[in-house]
């Protein structure tokens, strides 16, 4: 079997490992990498979902790298966020450090020779070994085989096509069917008002609300245009852009933990302005639960408001009874007739992508495992996961992992040791364990189904995964790295001396 070794192994090659490889060759030029990536493309997300108008559900200003600023429309298509990915590699040269459709199978760590060895499948069907000091896991944090759905009753009955939006044929021709959606998130809300002006009508169905923003997406707006009027340069448009989107994610969100009820009384006379007068948006588009316990969706310029306003989309809130030859049954005993059914029910969760680990020829039980910082995991040696935030974007977690993992390998380098290992120290024992994402303040679906997939956080630091990037950007970049938990050893050998 083939085998290769490199300093750094990157699993993924989309937003998270192509700004981990970014960020290592400019704060650890001596490192040699490698990036595997199972598909035969860069980009993850944005392009393994092919559905109608997908696109970013946070703001660009934001989910863009720190090392190249977002100058588009806040809110933009997979299409345009695969442009700028692709421009970082060509500017970063990281292609010759990419390994297409070489997906990761199993992953084992031995201690005596301080080195991970992976086993990957090619796309020709051949097993390759490659071998690398550490291993820089970012794959993110769902299952690429399929996405959640649902048994529905009466499936076999249905005599149109059932569609999952990760696996959108690409050649589904909606011109003229009716089609129903079904979901309420950011999916389902991108969807409808995408194919509202082919097909002869889309329905989506909820079970219940999901909170709803109405976001301006022009490029151009007048603050921007007198900046750019003053030749203020693009790039400091950019930062004042960024500051602005962070500050209203931070003020929203202390609000909805502070004054929840005004928060969503707020947040739902906002869609009512939107509708049409006496649309029923306490039914529609009043959530049970309180805002920000779920992602908000972002909808640019309201779009799936104008859909319904125009007649070719429309909103019903019930629960299915079965699938029927025409459409779906609903509990009401409403009959919704379709010709296409999108199952828009969402994602579901992996751990470390699903790859069978073991340190030393013991098997890995990753939901045993604890958390470190979100980062790292217990007992693992020299592995850290980038696991992104789930209400700010994505990106704002990503980069802060990588510069902190740079300054770990840098650490190691220091001290001449070969090893790093999260390990629990006496007075952490016992602690009381929770899940990796905490149910109790943010509990989407996918949460709920996959969080026992993950390894467990504490309620004590640093066994914490915060996700709350207002406080964390304090934290994690000055942590330090002596904290008694983070253990460095394994020495490197002596060089002999001719």
């Amino acid at each position: 079997m083939q085998t290769e070794h490199h300093d750094v192994i990157i699993v993924g090659a989309g937003i998270s490992g192509i700004g981990a490889a970014c960020h290592l060759q400019r704060e650890c030029p001596g490192k040699d990498y490698v990036i595997l990536e199972g598909r035969a493309a860069i980009g993850g997300t944005w392009d393994l979902f092919r559905y109608p108008g997908i696109r970013s559900d946070s703001d660009l200003y934001t989910f863009g790298y720190d090392f190249k600023p977002w100058h588009g429309q806040p809110i933009a298509t997979a299409d345009e966020i695969l442009r700028y990915l692709n421009e970082v590699v060509e500017e970063n040269d990281l292609t010759p450090n990419i390994r297409f459709n070489h997906w990761v199978n199993t992953a084992s760590w031995s201690t005596e020779d301080a080195c991970w060895q992976v086993i990957a499948t090619r796309g020709d069907d051949s097993q390759v070994r490659i071998t690398g000091n550490f291993l820089f896991m970012c794959q993110g944090y769902y299952d690429y085989a399929g996405g959640y759905k649902p048994d529905f009753p009466g499936e076999d009955t249905f005599k149109g096509t059932i569609v999952h939006p990760q696996q959108w044929p690409d050649d589904l021709d909606y011109t003229g069917k009716r089609m129903v959606v079904i979901g309420s998130g950011a999916t389902a809300a991108t969807i409808v008002p995408a194919v509202a002006d082919k097909v002869a009508h889309v329905t989506q169905l909820q079970r219940s609300p999901s909170y709803y923003v109405s976001m301006d997406n022009s490029v151009e707006e007048p603050m921007i245009e007198e900046l750019r009027a003053l030749d203020v340069p693009l790039d400091w448009i950019h930062g004042i852009k960024k500051r602005q989107a962070l500050a209203f994610g931070e003020d929203i969100t202390a609000r909805s933990m502070a004054d929840p009820a005004a928060t969503k009384t707020e947040l739902v006379d906002l869609v009512a302005a939107e509708l049409p007068e006496g649309y029923d948006v306490k039914t529609h588009f009043t959530p049970e639960y309180d805002p920000w316990k779920q992602r908000l969706c972002l909808l640019p310029d309201g779009d799936l408001f104008k859909a319904i306003k125009s007649g070719k989309a429309s909103m019903v809130t019930d629960h299915i009874d079965r699938f029927v030859e025409n459409g779906i049954l609903l509990k009401s005993g409403e009959i919704i007739e379709a010709d296409i059914i999108v199952s828009a029910t969402g994602i579901e969760l992996c751990g470390l992508g699903n790859i069978a680990f073991d340190i030393d020829g013991k098997k890995v039980d990753l939901p045993e495992r604890w958390t470190y910082r979100g980062v790292m995991v217990s007992d693992i040696p020299n592995l850290a996961w980038i696991f992104g935030y789930i209400r700010t974007s994505w990106t704002m977690r990503s980069d802060m992992i990588a510069h902190y993992i740079c300054r770990v390998l840098n650490h190691m380098d220091e001290q001449g040791v070969r090893q790093v290992t999260p390990r629990l120290r006496p007075e952490d024992q016992g602690m009381n364990g929770k899940g990796f994402i905490n149910t109790d303040d943010f509990a989407p679906g996918y949460i709920q189904r996959g969080g026992p997939r993950l390894p467990r956080q504490s309620d004590v630091g640093p066994w914490i995964n915060s996700q709350d990037y207002y406080a964390e950007k304090d934290i994690l970049p000055v942590a330090p790295l002596d904290d008694g938990v983070l253990n460095f050893d394994n020495p490197a050998p002596r060089t002999k001396v001719a």
